[in-house]
Order: C-alpha cells, then structure tokens, then sequence
C-alpha cells in the first residue's frame, strides 16, 4: 500500500524523498523533525530540507506549541489542489510549448550521430518509417558503405528490399557495385552507375520528410535532416541525376 502511495506522489511531482516524509508526517500527525525522519527513514538533516520543500508546495504546516515546533501534514485534499496547480501551469504555458512544437513540425530539425552503432540505428529508423509505395532514393559508394560493417549493411538491404518502397539507387562506379546493379531485382531496387569520375565520400538517403548524410570516411557518423524545403530540394536534385545517367 504504502510503495504505491509513493508511487502516485512521486507521479504529481514529489521526490522520492517528499514523498516518504509527507506520508509520515500524515500518518503521525503533529510531530517533530526528529519523529518524522525516523518514520520516513532519511537522516534528520535531510528531512529539514525536505519539509521546507513541502512546506512551500503547501503539503506542510507548521505548529508551535510553547518551544517546540511541531509539523503536520496538510489534509490530502491538498493534493488534488496541487494537481489541480499543475495542470493549469501547463495550460498557461500551453503557448511557450506549442512555439516549440511548431518550431520543429515547420522544419528546423538536424541531429548528429556519432559512431558505426548510432549509425547503424539511424538506417534502421528508416525501415520503421518509411510507409508502403513510398521512395527511397540513395546516392553513394556502395563498397564503403558495406564496408562499415558488412554482414548489418547486407542484412540491411535484404529487410529492405522486403519493403514495398520504390528503392533507386545511384551508385558510384566500382566493380561491386556493378555486381550489384544485376542483382537490382533480387533486392527490389533500380541502380545506375554513375561516371566514374565522380568519387564519393558520403551516403546519402532521401525519404519524404527525411534526409540521411552518412560520412563515410572515419569518423563514422550520420547527419539527419528533417526539413520540407530541403528533402524536396535533394529528391529535385536525384532526379536531374538520374535522368542524366544512363
């Protein structure tokens, strides 16, 4: 009973700690700091700072009865006034969040990932994102891609090419990765090579919403770009490529 009163204390805001002292001090009625700490089972220095603290969220009264201070603990009606507080704080501050919400949703979203597992996570989100009929589109050197850990990147294009997603890739020109291009619908893909003179150190993927730059060379990392203007902007660009390679 008690593990899950704490438990719906510490869920309206209380420390674990708070919550241990306010129920003693429920449970004993006016006592002193020394009592209640005993009953809560922290140090009496620490229940000090504690009571403060439920003090000031109201949990807490204090009493004096000739030179003895004596807490009590408020009713537990006041706790549903001090959810009833939480809740409109996060209603007057509803604008201040959805600033931030609408700052992200409108485009201004990059995160970095550093190192071959990070990595590795950020192509696996792909698969869960990506939906039914969709594009993948891929610019990159297929050698050194596979290269950063063989047997995962393998694994990875046989659960892609599982997907019902449009995969083309524009390769650069190497002996794998024209041994790739004939087994294109072995992994539901469409590849071109592209000239030779083009040499690539990146990875790039392009899904609707989503922009994938993975860096190749050491050190490994991924740069995801969650941007409207800019995912529309490279798809422009893979599509001039791709019509101008044969």
């Amino acid at each position: 009973m008690e593990n899950k009163l704490i438990n719906i204390l510490i869920n309206i805001g209380l420390t674990d700690k708070e919550a241990k002292v306010y129920l003693a001090a429920l449970s004993l009625g006016p006592g002193k700091v020394k009592e209640i700490a005993q009953s809560a089972g922290v140090k009496r220095t620490t229940a000090y700072s504690i009571l403060e603290a439920l003090k000031a969220k109201g949990l807490i009264r204090v009493e004096l009865a000739g030179w003895k201070t004596f807490y009590t603990a408020e009713g537990p009606d006041k706790l549903e006034s001090l959810v009833e507080q939480m809740r409109h704080q996060v209603k007057d501050n509803l604008p201040e969040f959805s600033a931030l919400y609408n700052l992200h949703s409108s485009g201004a979203f990059i995160s970095y990932y550093e190192g071959l597992e990070a990595v590795k996570n950020v192509y696996e989100k792909l698969l869960r994102d990506i939906r039914p009929h969709e594009d993948y589109l891929v610019i990159g050197d297929a050698d050194q891609w596979l290269n950063q850990d063989p047997g995962f990147f393998l694994n990875f294009a046989k659960k892609r090419a599982k997907l019902d997603i449009n995969i083309r890739i524009l390769m650069q020109d190497t002996p794998i990765a024209r041994e790739h291009q004939k087994l294109e619908k072995i992994f539901n893909e469409q590849v071109k090579i592209m000239p030779p003179e083009y040499k690539l150190t990146t990875n790039m993927v392009i899904i609707p919403h989503r922009v994938v730059i993975n860096q190749l060379t050491p050190p490994l990392l991924a740069m995801v770009i969650e941007n409207d203007n800019i995912v529309q902007m490279n798809r422009e660009l893979f599509e001039m490529i791709w019509k101008s390679v044969s």
